[in-house]
């Protein structure tokens, strides 16, 4: 069986091997694939492996010898999956992978939004505190979390690893989900979506991406908020509808964001959380630690040999 990886750079831009895949069969791997040569490039693959190149429909149904797809990460909306499903192709993913790894980006925003250390990095090597007639200063409001709200929209496992950081810095933690999971919550209390924006003194989201849950967070839902609370995703860019959310910033309606995802990525140089005040912006990098890319890697093989013995798993179509 032949396999393809599509744009395995991000997973492994050299650090990590790919022996163990290749150990499986014929494999061609490439950095990226423009959609322009998916279809050149994947057209004798038994087995397609992506990340965030997309399969439509019509690409799945010009592949005659596709046989499985997996996807190289946790979310699967590069994939048609119901195109997958009517031509019996299975689509795997890679859940959990990188829990504790996007928990700790997400508390690393969180600080950095409140305690602005990057910020008072810079002005003491610009000379600022060798100028200064104090022993001490602070260019912004300094934030203790200690008995503030944090809350959660979603409650998965990394909800959950968020929620016992939160726990372990004296927050309170509160949290939405469709249905409260059995065993241990953290200390969470569970509430509806309205009182989540208007408790949360630190609103973090990490629910999927769904038709519901597109643009979550909007114009009238950030009017619940309160003016001094920050806004934190790692999950999906497009939980946010990005022009409200530049609005309330530039505005002073919310104190700040802090954000892994964006809608498009790379953004268009247009995006307005660009230029947005007290918006902190990293580039998709809270799933990328070697440790989290280290387990990815392995459970990539692992559902693509279990697939090959007869035992598919991680099967999400």
């Amino acid at each position: 069986m032949k396999a393809v990886v599509l744009d395995g750079y991000t997973l492994n831009p050299g650090d990590l091997s790919w022996d163990e895949l290749k150990a499986l069969g014929p494999c061609d791997i490439f950095d990226r694939t423009p959609p322009d040569e998916v279809l050149a490039r994947a057209v004798d693959a038994d087995a397609i492996l992506t990340n965030k190149v997309v399969l439509s429909r019509e690409i799945i149904q010009r592949l005659p010898r596709l046989k499985y797809i997996g996807v190289l990460a946790t979310g699967t909306n590069v994939v048609d999956l119901e195109a997958a499903r009517e031509r019996n192709i299975p689509v795997t993913n890679v859940p959990g992978y990188a829990t504790a790894s996007v928990a700790q980006l997400t508390f690393a925003l969180i600080l950095e939004l409140t305690f602005h250390v990057a910020r008072h990095s810079d002005a003491v090597r610009s000379g600022d505190w060798t100028r200064s007639a104090d022993f001490s200063f602070h260019l912004a409001p300094l934030v203790e979390l200690s008995g503030l709200t944090l809350g959660l929209a979603g409650f998965g496992s990394i909800g959950r690893a968020v929620a016992r950081i939160g726990a372990a810095f004296g927050m309170n933690v509160i949290a939405t989900v469709r249905r409260p999971p059995a065993g241990d919550c953290s200390g969470a209390r569970f509430v509806d979506l309205e009182t989540l924006f208007r408790e949360s003194d630190v609103l973090s989201l990490h629910c999927p991406l769904t038709p519901e849950t597109h643009h979550l967070v909007n114009r009238e839902r950030l009017a619940l908020m309160k003016p001094g609370a920050i806004l934190i995703n790692t999950g999906r860019g497009p939980l946010i509808d990005e022009a409200a959310l530049a609005e309330a910033l530039n505005e002073g309606r919310l104190a700040g964001a802090g954000l892994d995802v964006l809608s498009t990525e790379p953004p268009d140089a247009t995006n307005p959380l660009l230029r947005a005040r007290n918006c902190v912006i990293t580039p998709h990098i809270g799933w990328a630690t070697r440790a989290a890319r280290i387990r990815l890697m392995r459970e990539v093989v692992e559902n693509l040999r279990a697939f090959l013995n007869g035992n598919p798993r991680n099967v999400v179509n």
